[in-house]
């Protein structure tokens, strides 16, 4: 078989374009890829302007950035405060109230990292603490600080290089790194501006200038102030490179990731921590940049890849990877040398003698190649438009949205004016399809959020007139969400009309809703039946599929209140700085409020609500509650039954929700209603 592929010849590039389309089915085509990364950046947009000075700033980066999906991948986020600025030399000093001002000192270190002296007081606590003094100079410990950020600011995380790293759901592992950012372009990297002749282009470069640089809580390992210094960090930089790549050079930089993820890391224990992403998209860099290759297209895909791995297999046998932005920081220098070094190379030498076929170890690669090889006579189309559906890109657009929400920052009530006005700046910038669609999720999150809050404002108002003012507002605000919102947004109607004591109103609004929830098109939780959501939406504008055919999940802020049947679970939940919301199932949402309503108009139709909730929870698959989002909803159900008087259903409910993953961080909430429970027996 190997001998075979290393003799087709021609044969190549049939096999490139049948990877160009595997890549595509597991990486994603340039419109997928597209719908990730402005989804990213319209939040990264909205979160810069809504956090004025003195918030924290919070990036997505590395490769779910980038607009990589990839099975086992982190989540990566970068972290700054907005009101504090390094800047390069004195002269760029200036004496501002509002600005902590931090000088970069490079004279005594390493290429690409700095000592960062505080030059005004901060004032945040941990800034403060990490400071110590040297020469009568007051600077800032990159070790203490990273210590105090994962000890105290992010929660049950752990050091990882200059991050703090932790899990999400068992499994889902993320890296935040807190940095200082700096509008200075660092004179080290003055020879990559000289470098880039032909890539990236002139706009990219003055982009990547003008948005400058961060610093990382991590010293060289050699160098003489290694618990001090702090690392350069190009990551809005190289985001930004990544972006100019055309689909097939990304798909190289994919193929890479996949290849040291399946292939070289797998060669040996020894050596399989010495490689990582960071040098391949180094290598993919590098590569582009010096023109090796003159066409990057699908039939020049193993082309691309074997001029990576060529150029990846010389600074092994060198010792020398030079960073893209300053070369004279050479990445390999404290783990590839000596005997790691030479193990590393003659492994990699080992895959290189194999030529091409080294790729057939990967077992996602694998059939690609292998598929073509038995059938050289196999059509292969490399039209994206012919490898993914419409209703593909529908549930990424759903997907990537309801993530870029999720994760944005809460809105103070006293903010509005300003998040409605940076909102309507927005509607009318040039704004891609899929920014306009992420905007429109984020304004209706936003009426409903300050309606609830408006609310409860004014519930013990004493002039009646202006209870009646917020009332008729935030009536106003949840329809107008609900109008350009999805189908699970009018569930916050009902829970609006249940918290006033409306609750015909509120079933009502239960009853259409669950007309449209029942439909067979729904699309929810990325499951959907392709056919007929696109007998019954296709073709239609994104505003009729989201009214008529999507569904998320109903988020509750937990520092609002929204009903108060919830309101122990949502205390219980802020126990954990970082849960900031609650997640319950639409389903369970639906006949939670259901159960509630009908107890005050009919309490057979409320049994009857109980009885589809158990159902639903003691019997679904996965299908409509998700596995991380059944502690919440063994505990609604087990408040129902504790609200009927059946307290040993409501018992083992509440011990169910126990035995969970903690998602929700519910369980002061839980063990206080079975303590509760436990006194009335």
């Amino acid at each position: 078989m190997e001998s075979f592929l290393l003799r087709i010849g021609n044969g190549l590039q049939h096999i490139s374009e049948s990877l160009f389309v595997g890549m595509c089915q597991m990486v994603g085509t340039s419109k997928q890829v597209a719908i990730r990364r402005e989804t990213a950046d319209i939040e990264d947009m909205l979160n810069r302007q809504l956090n004025t000075n003195g918030k924290v700033i919070r990036m997505l980066s590395g490769s779910h950035r980038e607009g990589f999906r990839l099975k086992g991948s982190d989540w990566d986020y970068m972290i700054w405060l907005n009101d504090h600025r390094v800047i390069i030399d004195m002269s760029q000093y200036c004496n501002t109230a509002n600005t902590t001002l931090i000088l970069s000192d490079s004279s005594e270190s390493p290429p690409g990292f700095a000592l960062l002296e505080l030059l005004t007081r901060s004032r945040y606590g941990v800034v403060q603490l990490a400071c110590i003094t040297m020469n009568d100079r007051v600077y800032i410990s990159s070790s203490t600080h990273r210590q105090l950020i994962c000890s105290s600011v992010i929660p049950n995380s752990v050091e990882h290089g200059p991050c703090g790293s932790g899990y999400i759901a068992g499994t889902l592992e993320y890296d935040t790194a807190w940095s200082f950012v700096s509008d200075c372009w660092p004179p080290s990297a003055s020879s990559w501006i000289d470098r880039c002749h032909s890539w990236p282009g002139p706009e990219v470069v003055d982009d990547i200038i003008r948005n400058g640089i961060h610093f990382v809580a991590i010293g060289h390992p050699l160098g003489p102030h290694t618990n001090e210094e702090w690392r350069i960090s190009f990551s809005q930089a190289e985001y930004k490179i990544v972006n100019s790549m055309n689909h097939c050079q990304f798909l190289t930089y994919g193929l890479l990731k996949l290849f040291l993820k399946e292939v070289m890391n797998q060669q040996s224990e020894d050596t399989n921590k010495l490689l990582c992403s960071y040098h391949m998209k180094t290598t993919v860099f590098w590569a582009i940049q010096q023109n090796t290759l003159p066409h990057w297209c699908p039939q020049n895909l193993l082309a691309g890849f074997w001029v990576c791995f060529k150029l990846l297999l010389k600074w092994v046998y060198e010792g020398v990877c030079p960073n893209f932005f300053i070369p004279q920081n050479n990445l390999f220098l404290t783990k590839i040398h000596g005997p790691a070094q030479n193990r590393l190379f003659l492994q990699l030498h080992e895959l290189y003698k194999n030529g091409l076929a080294c790729l057939l170890q990967s077992s996602s690669i694998r059939s690609y190649i292998i598929d073509v090889l038995y059938n050289p006579t196999l059509s292969i189309c490399t039209d994206e438009s012919t490898l993914r559906s419409q209703v593909d890109y529908d549930v990424d657009l759903v997907t990537e949205s309801a993530i870029t929400i999720v994760s944005m920052h809460t809105t103070n009530l006293f903010h509005f004016n300003k998040a409605m006005h940076t909102i309507e700046q927005l509607v009318y910038s040039p704004l891609t399809h899929y920014q306009a669609v992420t905007m429109q999720n984020f304004t209706a999150t936003l009426f409903q959020y300050t309606a609830f809050q408006l609310q409860n404002l004014y519930t013990n108002t004493v002039c009646n007139k202006q209870l009646y003012i917020a009332d008729k507002i935030s009536r106003q605000m949840l329809k107008l969400a609900a109008k350009f919102g999805c189908v699970s947004d009018m569930l916050y109607i009902a829970m609006y009309y249940y918290k006033t004591l409306r609750y015909r109103e509120a079933l009502f609004v239960l009853e259409m809703t669950k007309v449209k929830l029942a439909q067979p098109y729904l699309m929810y939780r990325g499951l959907v039946d392709r056919e007929r959501y696109t007998e019954a939406v296709g073709g239609q504008s994104w505003s009729t599929k989201m009214r008529q055919a999507v569904a998320y999940n109903v988020s509750l802020w937990n520092r609002i209140g929204y009903i108060s049947d919830l309101l122990l679970e949502q205390q219980s939940a802020l126990r954990d700085k970082s849960k900031q919301i609650l997640f319950i199932p639409v389903f369970v949402m639906l006949h939670f409020l259901e159960f509630l309503c009908y107890r005050h108009v009919d309490t057979t139709l409320s049994q009857a609500a109980l009885d589809e909730l158990q159902v639903l929870v003691h019997h679904d698959q996965g299908q409509l509650v998700d596995d991380i989002n059944r502690d919440i909803t063994w505990e609604i159900l087990g408040i129902c039954q504790q609200i009927t008087g059946n307290l040993q259903a409501a018992l083992f409910s509440y011990e169910q929700s126990l035995t969970q993953y903690p998602f929700s961080n519910i369980q002061t909430a839980t063990h206080k209603r079975i303590q509760d429970i436990l006194s009335q027996q």
